[in-house]
């Protein structure tokens, strides 16, 4: 997102965060089926006033289903999105698709999105994705789980990643979404927070118009933006000692001017030492690499 749409996406996440930190107004309405997919609102979360965990979560399926249906909508959204009409056209659109079918939380703030300003139709269904990605986020942060999920999603990314077949199926987009969300929710639910298993089913759908891969691999970087952490991808030769863990949390710590938090993993094609991620930034301190660059400094 550039320009206005990141403005757009800041103030509206801003309201998102007052809305989940007091729990989202009881729901406006109770669905009827035309805005949610086949068990994408958990059950009781409906009609009468919740407790303020159940509204978050509500809340969260709430602007998830709306950001499937405007995904595949692309008339809707552009008509949603447009800023040449009327502020009110365009909430008054809104209202009439799905006015009814979600909760007075999630109104306001799809509300609030359809007024804003995008630089293109795309952006809107992205930020609603996101905001749904938020409420899960204060949903955790409430249960004081972040950490787990931040955890959780990672150990999948893994699996999925040492798994190709696994892989292949789950980013399969000509297969149906709904047998893909079911086959990666099944292997997750019992033994994952459940706030980690609608994420998974979130980056089936796509996050930002992201595959399976990349969306797991930013919802883990959102949800360590949440712990104000950055995430730091380390590669190692062998597993690191808790002492080796702390001297390079303490190392990057310095470098980014904020906590890190290491996600490792073991290769031993490396040979010897390390390479790090965080963000953009490589740093490879491998011996498979100095060996590369001795051979290359010989060759020359």
């Amino acid at each position: 997102m550039q320009g206005a749409s990141r403005e757009s996406l800041a103030a509206i996440r801003s309201q998102l965060a007052e809305i989940t930190r007091g729990g989202a107004a009881p729901a406006a309405g109770t669905p009827s089926g035309g805005a949610y997919p086949a068990g994408s609102r958990p059950a009781g979360t409906a009609g009468a006033p919740a407790p303020a965990g159940a509204d978050r979560v509500a809340l969260a399926a709430d602007l998830r289903a709306v950001a499937v249906l405007l995904g595949r909508e692309p008339g809707l959204r552009r008509a949603l999105a447009d800023s040449t009409k009327p502020d009110e056209a365009r909430t008054g659109l809104l209202d009439a698709l799905v006015g009814q079918r979600v909760g007075s939380g999630a109104a306001t703030v799809l509300r609030a999105a359809v007024a804003a300003r995008w630089s293109k139709a795309n952006d809107l269904v992205d930020a609603v994705e996101l905001l749904a990605v938020d409420a899960e986020l204060a949903e955790a942060e409430a249960t004081d789980s972040l950490a787990d999920v931040e955890d959780q999603l990672f150990r999948f990314a893994r699996i999925v990643d040492g798994t190709p077949r696994l892989g292949q199926l789950l980013a399969d987009a000509t297969a149906p979404v709904e047998q893909r969300t079911e086959l990666a929710t099944g292997l997750l639910e019992g033994h994952a927070n459940p706030v980690t298993v609608r994420l998974v089913a979130s980056a089936v759908h796509g996050i930002g118009g992201r595959g399976f891969d990349a969306s797991l691999q930013r919802l883990v970087e959102l949800t360590a933006a949440r712990r104000d952490r950055e995430i730091a991808y380390v590669t190692a030769a062998a597993p690191l000692t808790p002492a080796q863990e702390e001297r390079l949390v303490a190392r990057l710590a310095a470098i980014y001017g904020r906590s890190v938090s290491l996600k490792v993993e073991v290769d031993p094609s490396l040979l010897g030492g390390v390479t790090v991620r965080v963000g953009d930034d490589l740093y490879d301190g491998s011996v498979a690499r100095r060996l590369e660059q001795a051979r290359g400094a010989l060759a020359h």
